[in-house]
């Protein structure tokens, strides 16, 4: 019997798009992802799958003018409990706590500087852990014009500690990083956000790729701590980075 991720760990990443047919398209095209039905609960949802394993979520976006965009998901073990933290710390819950049919229970949260985040207690669909797998998550970054406020928030709500580095402190789980808070002071005019990284083999290539399937280049690839890097636009406007694993 698998185990649940430990709480604390970047367990999934799901799109919300106006274009669910386009963005099935694009990502498949660029990541090599095949796709099969989700929960339904909160309209259109499909799982992309590699190899058969589910590695991110598709869905349609109900609410009108919110934005595309990408929502990292961490593993919790009491779902209901860790909402309620949220809101304790000062941070807002959309949606939930809900049941998402026999695959687990989530909800939406923002901290306090309004980045957008999941909870997930999985049940029968435990998520899937960031790794260098190409066409998989590989990491998970917050940008926060409040770098230190977000280490305490999350260190309290996920139960983890933050450890504080030179421009980026990293949450931890069992001593191992899992997921990177990053000072930001320009944001130009948007909230704080989680930034999702999908491994690939060759970032270079990937970019080029993904100009081809209508996306667009927001920062040319670049050297990381954790690999050679790349921000992208899918058609559909949602923003996401590659990363060429060390």
């Amino acid at each position: 019997m698998e185990l649940r991720l430990a709480q604390g760990t970047p367990c999934w990443v799901s799109l919300l798009t106006d274009d669910l047919p386009g963005a099935r398209a694009f990502y498949g095209g660029l990541l090599g992802w095949t796709y099969s039905p989700g929960p339904g609960q909160l309209g259109a949802y499909v799982r992309a799958e590699l190899d058969g394993e589910p590695v991110a979520g598709l869905g349609v976006s109900t609410a009108t003018g919110f934005p595309v965009q990408w929502t990292t998901y961490f593993a919790v073990d009491d779902a209901d409990r860790t909402t309620q933290l949220v809101r304790e710390c000062g941070g807002t819950v959309a949606v939930g706590p809900l049941q998402a049919e026999r695959a687990g229970r989530m909800a939406i949260a923002a901290d306090v500087s309004g980045a957008v985040f999941g909870l997930w207690q999985g049940e029968e669909h435990l998520g899937h852990e960031a790794g260098a797998e190409p066409g998989g998550p590989a990491w998970a970054e917050l940008l926060t014009p409040d770098a230190d406020g977000a280490a305490v928030f999350y260190a309290a709500v996920l139960d983890r500690p933050v450890r504080p580095a030179d421009g980026e402190s990293a949450l931890l789980v069992h001593g191992r990083p899992v997921a990177g808070i990053r000072h930001h002071a320009d944001l130009r005019g948007h909230p704080s956000r989680w930034r999702t990284h999908f491994a690939v083999r060759d970032t270079a290539l990937t970019v080029h790729h993904a100009v081809e399937l209508g996306g667009r280049v927001l920062v040319e690839p670049h050297d990381t701590a954790h690999g050679r890097a790349a921000r992208l636009a899918d058609p559909q406007g949602g923003h996401f980075s590659v990363l060429e694993t060390l």
